[in-house]
Parts: structure tokens; C-alpha cells; sequence
């Protein structure tokens, strides 16, 4: 039970320090630990004033580590817009990420298929799985046409 602001601030940084976390992700979490809504709030702000909290790092970090786990931006961005943060970050932090999701495209294909479909049922299955990972149509039929 987190009854008072040193406790609800200690688990806080707990949770930093293990690695980066939004606004909601957060207060969720020290919800779940007992924590009333006033105390979170405030350490959340002194947290946030004194940047050890920062949604734009945090951004940073998950589009960063979602992209290097071989996701496409339209599955990370259906991620974090379920994590609670407001779209016009979201489009701000994808397009300044700096990945080149195109070539991103390619490696996940190139581990995964290697080869170009010969078929319609594989173009497909391949189609599939590229969507899945959150590329774009466009994106995929340029790559599995060779183009």
C-alpha cells in the first residue's frame, strides 16, 4: 500500500529505472500497487517537472524498440495510441524517428521469406504476415513486385 507521497514516488522511480514509461502506463501501474489518485498525481508533476518523466522519451524508446523488433509504423502507432497517448504525438514521434521504413520493410522480409513469391498463395502469405508486422499495402505490394 502507497499511503504517502515518499512511497508513491519511490515506486515511481522504481519503475523508471527499469526503463522508460508514459503519463497513463504509469498511473496505472501505481494504481495497481495501492496508490491514491492525489498522491499520483503529484508525483507524477514533480517527476515530470524535474524530467525524469518524459512522454517524449518514452515515445522515442518504444517506436525505437518496436521498430527493431521488426514492426512497421502502422502496428506501433496502433500500440501506443492504445497506451493511452494523444495521435498528434504519436505522427510527430513516427515521422521524426528517423527509420527508414521501407528498408525496415525489407529486412523483416528478407529474415522471414528471403525469397519473392512465385505464386499468388505465397504473395499472400507473405502479404499477410508484412501486414500483420503493421507495413503498409503500398508499401508490401511495391516490395513483393520486385519494384
Amino acid at each position: 500500500m502507497l499511503d504517502n507521497p515518499l512511497a508513491v514516488r519511490r515506486a515511481a522511480m522504481d519503475l523508471l529505472a527499469r526503463r522508460e514509461h508514459g503519463r497513463i502506463e504509469l498511473a496505472r501501474k501505481l494504481r495497481q500497487r495501492g496508490a491514491g489518485e492525489a498522491l499520483i498525481e503529484e508525483a507524477l508533476d514533480r517527476l515530470a517537472e524535474q524530467g525524469l518523466l518524459s512522454e517524449a522519451r518514452y515515445l522515442e524508446s518504444f517506436i525505437r524498440s518496436k521498430a527493431m523488433a521488426g514492426y512497421g509504423p502502422l502496428r506501433i502507432r496502433e500500440e501506443l495510441a492504445q497506451r493511452g497517448l494523444p495521435r498528434a504525438d504519436i505522427e510527430v514521434a513516427l515521422s521524426s524517428s528517423g527509420f527508414d521504413w521501407a528498408e525496415r520493410l525489407r529486412q523483416v522480409w528478407e529474415r522471414k521469406f528471403a525469397e519473392l513469391p512465385g505464386d499468388a498463395r505465397e504473395r499472400a502469405r507473405q502479404g499477410r504476415f508484412l501486414a500483420y508486422r503493421g507495413y503498409p499495402q503500398d508499401m508490401i505490394g511495391r516490395l513483393l513486385s520486385g519494384r
